[in-house]
């Protein structure tokens, strides 16, 4: 019983490591989104940071700000779901049949 213990506890260390790795490289990834056509670009890393955004200048109309302000939430909020997409999608193997809901 005690061996099959410390088995475990291995495993579970090998998985952390695993796990942290996993986490370290999804933070160091770059993530692009752009709306209105890529008039507006947004970019982030893999820490939900935006990092740079590109705006065209044909898009820029002192007369109706509104649509740019539209355009670059519309960026943003694509970039960040990208982002959550794929840390769902790397981080969920690690969680994947232990029930634990909403731990990413």
């Amino acid at each position: 019983m005690k061996g099959n213990m410390n088995n475990m506890m291995k495993q579970m260390q090998k998985m952390q490591k695993k796990m942290m790795q996993a986490q370290d490289e999804l933070h160091e990834m770059s993530f692009e989104a752009t709306a209105g056509g890529g008039m507006v670009t947004v970019r982030a890393n893999g820490k939900k940071e935006i990092v740079d955004v590109e705006i065209k200048e044909e898009v820029v109309d002192p007369d109706d700000i509104e649509m740019l302000q539209d355009l670059i939430v519309a960026a943003t909020n694509d970039v960040l779901n990208q982002i959550d997409e794929k840390t769902n999608a790397t981080m969920g193997q690690f969680t994947k049949g232990l029930n634990m809901p909403g731990m990413f």
